[in-house]
């Protein structure tokens, strides 16, 4: 067993699953939607972007390009929660948690397609 391998199956799971949990809840209702579960996964995005640099196949570059879309996306969200309840003091009305949950969505699909190429990935190595 590649433990490199596990320890980046291990990220992008994690990344999915709380980009998932951020995400799950009526799309403009603040009180389903916590600040440090989108915090934990960008953070966790970041980490899973930083193992997939140095790859050099055609299926790892791809796996880039779409953990590159899930750091924007939730960079994006991040953004948008911190402006407007730290700079502009809107606060988080249903327009901006819809934004912020939507840019989520982004990242969430993003993460869906890191997980399928990775599985494929996986499938391919075995054979």
């Amino acid at each position: 067993m590649n433990m490199s391998r596990v320890i980046f199956g291990f990220f992008v799971l994690l990344a999915l699953t709380l980009n998932f949990g951020f995400f799950l809840g009526e799309i403009d209702n603040p009180a389903h939607h916590d600040v440090y579960e989108l915090f934990a996964a960008l953070v966790v995005g970041l980490i899973a972007t930083l193992l997939k640099l140095g790859e050099r196949s055609q299926m790892s570059a791809m796996l880039l390009a779409s953990s590159l879309v899930v750091d924007l996306h939730l960079i994006a969200a991040v953004l948008v929660w911190a402006m407007s309840v730290h700079v502009l003091d809107v606060g988080l009305t249903p327009k901006v948690m819809a934004t912020i949950v939507s840019l989520s969505g982004g990242a969430l699909l993003a993460n869906l397609l890191s997980v399928v190429l990775l599985t494929m990935e996986t499938a391919g190595y075995s054979r």
